[in-house]
C-alpha cells in the first residue's frame, strides 16, 4: 500500500477504512496471490487495534479474497485453473446479459463517457502504470455492466471480478497484455458505437480468453509446485 492509502478521509468505522484499504491492495495487485497478511504490522500502519482488523479480515474470506489457515493466520487467496476457468465461464454468462439490456436500455452518452476512460486505460498502459490501468480497465468494465440497470446482476458480477482482480494486475504487467487489452478495449467500443450486439460479444468473449489463457500461465507453475508460503515484506509486498 502506497504511503498516502492512510492520508484518505476514513469510512464511518476502523473496520471499514481497514477493509476498503485491504481489499484495494488485493485487487489493485499489491497483495499478491498467496501472500501472507501480517497483522501486526497492518495494525501499526492503520493506527488501529487488532479489533477491526480480524473483523475486515473474515469479511475478505467470506468474499473469498483470503483464507485463514490454522497456526499459521490469513493469506490472500490463490485460485487454481479451475477456479479460474469456472469463474470467467460465470462472467461470461452474466456479462453478456448484462452488456445486451445495457446497450438497450443504457444512456445515450455511454460510449462518450467509456471514450473518456478508456484514455485513461491507455495512458497507464503507455505509461506501464500497472494499479492504474486495472482500476481504470475495471470501471471501463464496470461503467458498460451497471448501465444495464440490473443492481443485483451487477453485484454477482463484482463478486466474480473481485476474486480475479488480483491476477489481472498479473497480467497488465506483461507490456504484450496491455496493448491487446488497449486494442480489444478500441474494438468493443467501435462495435458499441456501431450498435453491433454480435461484435461487441464477440470482443469481449475474445478479451476473457487471451486473459485466461494468459493467466493459466501464471497458475500452472503454481499448481505445479503445491502449496507453499511465500515471504515478503509488509503484508507480503513482492521483492
Amino acid at each position: 500500500m502506497s504511503g498516502g492509502a492512510v492520508e484518505r478521509r476514513r469510512p464511518q468505522t476502523a473496520q471499514q477504512f481497514v477493509l476498503e484499504e485491504l481489499r484495494r491492495a488485493i485487487t489493485g495487485g499489491e497483495l499478491r496471490p498467496g501472500a501472507p497478511i501480517r497483522q501486526d504490522a497492518l495494525a501499526a500502519r492503520f493506527e488501529v487495534s487488532r479489533v477491526p482488523l480480524r473483523e475486515a479480515l473474515k469479511a475478505l474470506e467470506a468474499e473469498g479474497l483470503v483464507v485463514h489457515h490454522v497456526h499459521r493466520g490469513y493469506f490472500v487467496a490463490e485460485l487454481s485453473l479451475a477456479d479460474l476457468e469456472e469463474v470467467y465461464r460465470i462472467r461470461a454468462l452474466l456479462e453478456t446479459e448484462a452488456v445486451l439490456q445495457a446497450m438497450d436500455a443504457g444512456p445515450d452518452d455511454l460510449c462518450d463517457t467509456l471514450a473518456a476512460i478508456q484514455q485513461e486505460v491507455e495512458e497507464a498502459a503507455l505509461a506501464g502504470d500497472v494499479p492504474a490501468m486495472a482500476e481504470a480497465n475495471r470501471r471501463f468494465h464496470f461503467t458498460l455492466i451497471d448501465a444495464c440497470g440490473m443492481p443485483r446482476l451487477v453485484r454477482m458480477v463484482t463478486t466474480l471480478w473481485d476474486a480475479t482482480d488480483a491476477y489481472r494486475s498479473l497480467y497488465y504487467a506483461d507490456p504484450g497484455h496491455r496493448v491487446r487489452a488497449v486494442q480489444e478495449h478500441r474494438a468493443v467500443l467501435s462495435a458499441l458505437r456501431d450498435h453491433d450486439a454480435h461484435c461487441v460479444l464477440h470482443w469481449l468473449d475474445d478479451h476473457r480468453a487471451h486473459a485466461v489463457a494468459a493467466l493459466r500461465k501464471v497458475l500452472a507453475p503454481q499448481e505445479d509446485r503445491g502449496p507453499a508460503g511465500k515471504s515478503g515484506a509488509l503484508a507480503g509486498r513482492p521483492s
